[in-house]
């Protein structure tokens, strides 16, 4: 498959469409709106201005800002001055920020949207050049209107396909993030393939809102923009969220399925689950309240519902599927431009698996049940990390993915666990706790989970309660999480089933450290954390 550079397709759409929207940036909430001659116009002249700055051919450049127009308009324009982008997560701490940017040996940041400026720009070395987005008074060398004064780049340069566009470093859940270097190539082929299995046009519209420094959001909205033409709408806060979303009324809307189980639980706060099943039971009237829920949580004209970044509970899409919402689950990484899987088009009989592979791309089961790739998706390597690329190579060139998983005959993929996140009990006997946590999130009390057990007699899980649940009684809420824990037992072999369910009081987020900025659990923090808890010889199945 021949592709285009995504600096190739901003030409055609400035040639072919220059009046159409590209980018909706909402500020004091009022939507701007820039087209793609605009876009472009800006690109070029953001890229001539890091011309002027006589950096070396192929510098990296961070870019630390939440979801914005600047940020697609400044990788834009990083590639077209020649240099590589670094794209760092908004919720970073100094030490991340300080470790991505010496480590990448950033000549440059662009920084723009942040919940705490001050704090995270001390992490920046004064050695680099900071350029600010348009949003309140961030500390720079440069601000953004001084750098729209330059004159704009009249050539269109166009990179090989094997030079290197980005460096994504990973949201790890262990250790220093790895630096996955990724070719313009890779990434165009990505966008490409993504856009022709998921049957994208140039009539879509999407709401980018999950971080632009993971690879999700990199190809499956920017990219997929890039290559189909049609227009993305950003959310200026969360607290505006709800309503970005309903006045966008996205076509495609892909999300992780921590949020996905917020949503959920809105619906139910405002109709109770027994009422609600009732509707759903009447045929007439099924349509007209599924219809009316979707146009109030903004999906009205959504066609593809995603989930992504970590497990989500079958229970959780069997629920949204009475509603007329097809949660279509998918699977990939940063090693592989986030092109794994996908279960699109959505099958009722295949929930609970991530689905086939991508056109291309080349999935296999090891000796050891690792799922394991290969395709023109794949990284080039770790950036200035020799030893651990091998490592995430077979010795016949496969990408170790970390994941063990089983296929079925017709191709589609489900997910038994983390090679390195199972754990052998005192008995002897390994124990994958993904799988479990996924059947323990049927209970809509449950927001987070993490099972472990390592040298326990038996399994326990750590439980995260909804803010809903709160509501509740602490009988209302033993009783529920019992029943859960006893059909949950019930479904697993012996040496796997959990003796507690323990209740606790905090709550794991990005800003304690316990999530990745994916929201993905840390789970060995969170089994340190808690590991006077863990021991404790627990005589009650649900411990509140």
């Amino acid at each position: 498959m021949q592709v285009k550079t995504p600096l190739e397709m901003l030409y055609h759409w400035e040639k072919t469409t220059p009046d159409d929207v590209y980018l909706r940036q909402p500020v004091d909430g009022i939507f701007h709106e820039l087209s793609w001659k605009q876009v472009a116009e800006q690109v070029r002249r953001i890229a001539s201005a890091l011309i002027a700055q006589n950096y070396e051919q192929g510098s990296h450049i961070a870019i630390l800002s939440k979801n914005c127009a600047e940020w697609f308009i400044t990788d834009l324009a990083i590639a077209m001055a020649g240099h590589v982008s670094v794209p760092i997560y908004a919720t970073a701490g100094q030490e991340t920020i300080r470790y991505v940017l010496t480590h990448s040996n950033c000549k440059a940041i662009f920084v723009g949207k942040l919940d705490d400026t001050i704090n995270q720009c001390a992490a920046i070395d004064e050695s680099i050049t900071r350029f600010a987005f348009p949003y309140g008074d961030i500390p720079a060398h440069y601000r953004w209107h001084e750098l729209l004064q330059q004159p704009a780049l009249a050539s269109s340069p166009i990179p090989a396909a094997n030079d290197v566009m980005t460096i994504i470093y990973t949201s790890g859940s262990t250790g220093n993030p790895k630096g996955v270097i990724n070719t313009f190539g890779s990434y165009a082929w990505s966008c490409q393939a993504l856009a022709d299995t998921l049957k994208v046009t140039n009539k879509e519209r999407m709401l980018s809102y999950l971080p632009l420094a993971h690879i999700t959001e990199r190809v499956y909205v920017e990219g997929a923009s890039l290559y189909n033409g049609f227009s993305v709408s950003f959310v200026e806060s969360l607290d505006t969220f709800a309503d970005n979303l309903r006045e966008v009324s996205p076509t495609i809307f892909i999300s992780v399925p921590r949020l996905w189980t917020r949503f959920q639980m809105g619906v139910l706060a405002k109709v109770p689950p027994a009422k609600l099943n009732r509707l759903l039971s009447i045929p007439i009237i099924r349509t007209l309240v599924a219809r009316k829920i979707r146009k109030q949580l903004g999906f009205g004209d959504t066609r593809l519902f995603g989930s992504g970044s970590a497990p989500i509970s079958p229970a959780t899409i069997h629920w949204y599927e009475k509603l007329g919402i097809q949660i279509c689950e998918g699977w990939g990484m940063s090693e592989n431009n986030g092109l794994g899987t996908t279960s699109y088009p959505f099958r009722h009989e295949k929930i609970g698996t991530i689905g086939r592979a991508y056109e291309g791309v080349g999935l296999r089961i090891s000796d050891d049940g690792e799922i394991q790739l290969k395709g023109p998706c794949v990284m080039q390597e770790y950036y200035l990390e020799p030893e651990k690329t091998a490592e995430a190579f077979t010795d016949d060139g496969w990408l170790r993915t970390g994941d063990k998983g089983e296929i079925d005959s017709e191709g589609y993929v489900k997910i038994t666990g983390r090679l390195k996140e199972i754990f052998k009990t005192a008995k002897g006997k390994y124990v994958a706790p993904v799988p479990i946590e996924s059947l323990l999130m049927e209970n809509p009390l449950i927001e987070q989970i993490c099972v472990t057990g390592s040298n326990l007699k038996q399994p326990v899980a750590l439980v995260v309660l909804t803010p809903e649940a709160k509501a509740h009684d602490s009988s209302h809420i033993r009783h529920s999480l019992e029943k859960t824990l006893k059909k949950v037992n019930a479904k697993l072999e012996s040496h796997a089933r959990l003796d507690s369910l323990i209740v606790i009081n905090d709550s794991w987020s990005v800003e304690n450290g316990l999530l990745t900025p994916t929201l993905k659990i840390k789970r060995h923090l969170i089994e340190g954390k808690y590991q006077d808890v863990i021991q404790q010889n627990h005589t009650q199945a649900v411990v509140v």
